[in-house]
């Protein structure tokens, strides 16, 4: 805990009179988000809009409710304020986010179309970092990865002969995803092609373990990985609003419309809850009704 942390409960205890569980509740709330800072390598000085929105998005995929999320903005907003107050940060970019309305918006998902353009693009590519930037498509698509667990996939969690890799979710629960036949070939590609360059060209030990590198030859970041899907949809004119989530949802949403139980679903995207699963029936449902009433001459509006 932080020096500022502790003077900002000081003061909910003793200059507000907070009760000991509100206090205990802000307390959680700060070192989540404190912790989430640190695995993307950032500082409390670098916090902006940008970043509070992608960790609400890491929120919204644990299945965490609106109105718990409401009251993780409410203790952050609070936080912050403090920290202007003592000089500490020169704003507060909390008061620029809106809480979450009770009913989630449903997330972005891809038609299977915009999947294959964007494939098929993308590998078409000439520059030597296609094969990673490929190989990072199929994986988030294929598999269904969450980003830091895309970030943190290891030589040693991939077994290539049995096609699947072995994932440390969140609270470092294990579970074993498959990859898809596409990507073990741009994985094994890029691993054989690409990797030893970008290791070489940077003067890097042969030995770095994580298995996706950025072209410093240094293991990639959540925020390297939307850098990449960035330069993805310049490099092939699909602007899709690319997000890491984006694939994740539709890896979901078109397993579930091929006919995949919510059970398997939640198992292959290390859900806790299957609550957290339960949102993929609602995209689902709504893309058949539109599908409804863009088709059927009685869907059609008059």
């Amino acid at each position: 805990m932080t020096r500022e942390q502790k003077e900002f409960l000081e003061e909910l205890k003793f200059g507000l009179n907070y009760s000991d569980k509100t206090i205990d509740a802000y307390s959680r709330d700060i070192d989540k988000f404190y912790d989430y800072l640190y695995q993307e390598g950032l500082t409390i000085n670098q916090v902006n809009v940008q970043i509070i929105r992608n960790y609400l998005s890491v929120e919204l995929d644990e299945g965490i409710s609106p109105r718990s999320i409401s009251r993780h903005l409410a203790a952050l907003r609070h936080f912050f304020n403090f920290l202007v107050e003592k000089q500490i940060i020169p704003q507060n970019p909390f008061i620029f986010i809106n809480s979450p309305k009770k009913s989630r918006n449903l997330p972005d998902v891809l038609y299977l179309e915009q999947v294959e353009k964007l494939f098929e693009l993308n590998s078409l590519r000439t520059d030597e970092l296609m094969l990673r930037d490929q190989a990072i498509l199929e994986v988030l698509y294929g598999s269904g990865l969450r980003v830091s667990e895309l970030v943190n996939l290891k030589k040693q969690d991939i077994n290539f002969r049995s096609r699947t890799m072995m994932i440390f979710g969140k609270g470092k629960k294990e579970r074993i995803v498959p990859l898809s036949k596409s990507a073990l070939e741009f994985m094994t590609r890029y691993e054989n092609e690409l990797r030893p360059k970008l290791l070489e060209k940077n003067q890097i030990d042969f030995d770095v373990d994580y298995f996706f590198l950025n072209d410093f030859g240094k293991k990639l970041t959540t925020r390297g990985v939307e850098f990449i899907l960035g330069e993805i949809e310049k490099k092939t004119g699909c602007y899709y609003s690319l997000h890491p989530h984006t694939l994740r949802h539709t890896f979901a949403t078109h397993l579930l419309e091929g006919g995949a139980s919510l059970r398997d679903i939640q198992e292959l995207l290390g859900h806790e809850s299957l609550n957290a699963t339960q949102i993929y029936t609602h995209i689902t449902l709504e893309n058949m009704q539109t599908q409804f009433n863009n088709f059927h001459p009685r869907g059609k509006k008059k």
